[in-house]
């Protein structure tokens, strides 16, 4: 079984005063906050046991609307993380949720265009221990770089600069 985690945390400051009264991830895009997408494609890969990294002052208003995920269709777990520690922290929270499971791990505050389902399937039959998905963009480091080699292996991740 594959698992998802989706990292609902940071305090959202550079989106202020939109961020002042619920965490960045819940601000509306097209009408839907913007980690229920991640939902979305998590449910729409067949992941429906889902853990979100919540904390900070408005981490309720999280709770709060996605509740126990029932009316999403999946069983959210809910783990706190204190502080903004940075992502690998937050995924080391989530050791007893995941177990020896694979799992997925979406920034809260990304949303992807393209379907998850096949790169999902073929990591679940694969002996894949890590996979990470990429995608071209004009201005790489806005985002993160990624150094690849030749043979399509990732030799070092480069994230992006705070602005």
């Amino acid at each position: 079984m594959i698992k998802g985690i989706i990292l609902h945390g940071g305090h959202g400051t550079r989106l202020r005063p939109l961020t002042y009264t619920r965490p960045k991830q819940l601000l509306p895009i097209a009408n839907i906050p913007m980690s229920q997408y991640c939902v979305n494609s998590l449910t729409n890969a067949g992941i429906t046991n889902i853990a979100m990294i919540i904390g900070g002052d408005n981490s309720s208003k999280v709770r709060e609307y996605y509740g126990d995920g029932e009316k999403f269709g999946v069983k959210i777990t809910y783990i706190e993380q204190d502080q903004p520690r940075g992502i690998a922290h937050a995924i080391g929270l989530c050791k007893n949720f995941i177990g020896n499971d694979k799992f997925v791990v979406f920034l809260g505050d990304n949303i992807l265009l393209k379907d998850i389902s096949d790169s999902v399937k073929h990591f679940s039959n694969s002996n894949d221990t890590a996979r990470i998905l990429l995608c071209k963009v004009s201005k790489p480091g806005q985002f993160g770089i990624a150094d690849i080699t030749p043979n399509g292996k990732i030799k070092k991740i480069k994230v992006k600069k705070n602005l």
